[in-house]
């Protein structure tokens, strides 16, 4: 049955409004089964020694990471490859998302090397959204946005700010929306304001071809079957080997707001295509899991997913370690660097100036 809104808007709660859509709630529960597993190699560095892996928070980590300095994140020229985003049917049959992963080999990567650099939970007119904004001005490249670009709610004036900031990178930017964008309408500013980069207008939901990756950009703040289908649907008429997704709210955090099982359903179809990577933000913080499956097992060829909400806005501290985190720190903002290469991926995290923390590996598509 469709699902198609599950976070009510505060312009409606004020009202004291109660708002029924679609007929009924699907909602996914995917307990933790298992443990870290990954081929990927990865070490992150900070003001601490010796194995640790958190950084900001208190507690003792789960996960231990090398501490060994990586050094200074390299530009990458910019990809020369296509980005034309996906075109939406107009009439989406609505059909479950596959859970099981196919055993068949996809076709080898074409196309060449190609550099995504981003963040979410951005602009609050603060300076620390000009410090990232300065090393997107260092990092050739498509710039995504995970959500929350303009606090407080997305509005045409809270934009003003992000258009001094991040907004200078508008022609290279692919965004996605987050719940601050939706504080005011079901129609935010956000469509406004990022015109056809944003994909359709009202879905919130495209993707687009960057070197040998196929990318999506979906809209968690609203998961509806018909966004579902559609994904399903790209992945199955764009069989690429590697394959990575951004959006809002993330499936698994330790983070304050914690993991979200609304948006499974996008995992589940992410999953069944044997995704690489996933991008989300809403917990102002850094994380890094392990790969693993929907249910939060680890696994090899699992999606790893790795949470920066770290664009500008305040920065949080974390809860208890869930499963599969390896790495987490929640005091320092700045820019996720995704270097996308035919048949592998390499990440860095890069700090903004006068913070040392930060976080870099490698790994190869399934």
């Amino acid at each position: 049955m469709p699902r198609i809104l599950h976070r009510p808007l505060p312009w409606i709660a004020a009202a004291g409004l109660v708002i029924v859509v679609g007929i009924a709630v699907v909602l996914s529960r995917a307990p933790g089964v298992g443990g870290p597993s990954s081929s990927a190699s990865a070490s992150s560095s900070g003001s601490a020694s010796g194995p640790v892996a958190v950084y900001g928070s208190p507690g003792s980590p789960t996960a231990s990471a090398s501490t060994t300095p990586t050094g200074t994140a390299s530009s990458t020229p910019s990809p020369t490859a296509s980005q034309t985003v996906a075109a939406i049917p107009t009439a989406i049959p609505v059909t479950a998302a596959p859970t099981a992963r196919p055993t068949s080999a996809r076709p080898p990567p074409t196309g060449g090397t190609a550099v995504l650099v981003g963040a979410g939970d951005i602009s609050t007119g603060g300076p620390e959204e000009d410090a990232t904004a300065a090393l997107l001005a260092a990092i050739p490249g498509t710039v995504f946005t995970a959500g929350d670009n303009a606090y407080n709610d997305g509005s045409q004036t809270d934009y003003q700010h992000f258009t001094a900031s991040w907004g200078r990178f508008r022609n290279r930017m692919r965004p996605a929306p987050g719940n601050h964008d939706y504080h005011l309408s079901l129609h935010p500013y956000y469509y406004t304001y990022f015109g056809a980069a944003a994909g359709p207008a009202n879905l919130g939901y495209y993707a687009y071809t960057l070197g040998a990756w196929r990318i999506y950009s979906l809209n968690s703040e609203i998961v509806s079957t018909a966004e579902t289908a559609w994904l399903a649907q790209d992945l199955a008429a764009h069989p690429t080997q590697c394959i990575a997704a951004y959006w809002h709210h993330p499936r698994f955090s330790s983070g304050q707001h914690g993991s979200d099982s609304s948006v499974a359903p996008l995992w589940d179809a992410l999953y069944a295509a044997r995704a690489e990577l996933m991008i989300n933000g809403h917990d102002h913080d850094y994380e890094r899991f392990a790969p693993q499956t929907p249910a939060g097992g680890g696994s090899a060829t699992g999606i790893r997913e790795i949470v920066a909400g770290t664009g500008g806005a305040g920065l949080r501290g974390f809860g208890p370690a869930i499963r599969n985190s390896e790495v987490r720190n929640g005091t320092t903002n700045g820019v996720l660097k995704l270097t996308l290469s035919p048949g592998a991926y390499a990440w860095r995290f890069v700090p903004i100036a006068g913070q040392s923390f930060t976080d870099s590996g490698s790994g190869t598509c399934h």
